[in-house]
């Protein structure tokens, strides 16, 4: 598995940052590729709730909730996720206090397909687009955050 990793430090407190990533089926409100979120499961969001997020250009891909830590994060395991050249892939997102505000580490592990070419290209190609997803991911979190 590749990981990957990117944090960002907002200027707000762990509740305030919490209080939007619990909003599971509403990622659409601060990741600038997903365009609408599809609610898989019904009910309290927790383990084993399921989204289907859509993006500009056409794809989606499901995301099940594996862990999920009041206040601390949740991970996700994908899947469904045909326009990716993956085997597997999941993801994590953490927040820490750090004084009055909140680090938000937001971690993406991935299998390519392909064997080692598939591994070359995860480690280059890849981890390039993921660094601007997961950083604009984390741009758009903390402005909705100091939104409110």
């Amino acid at each position: 598995m590749i990981h990957h990793e990117r944090s960002l430090t907002i200027d707000a407190t762990q509740d305030a940052v919490w209080a939007v990533l619990s909003r599971f089926m509403h990622i659409d409100e601060f990741a600038p590729q997903i365009t609408s979120v599809e609610a898989l499961t019904d009910g309290e969001v927790g383990i084993g709730s399921k989204r289907r997020n859509h993006f500009a250009n056409g794809t989606s891909l499901v995301e099940e909730v594996t862990g999920w830590s009041p206040g601390a994060g949740y991970t996700v395991q994908l899947s469904d996720m045909a326009a990716m050249p993956l085997h597997e892939a999941s993801s994590e997102i953490r927040i820490a206090r750090t004084g009055g505000k909140s680090k938000v580490t937001w971690t993406f592990d991935y299998r390519v397909k392909y064997g080692p070419l598939g591994w070359l290209m995860g480690q280059t190609m890849m981890k390039m687009m993921m660094d601007k997803i997961i950083d604009a991911n984390l741009h758009g979190l903390a402005d909705k955050v100091r939104a409110g």
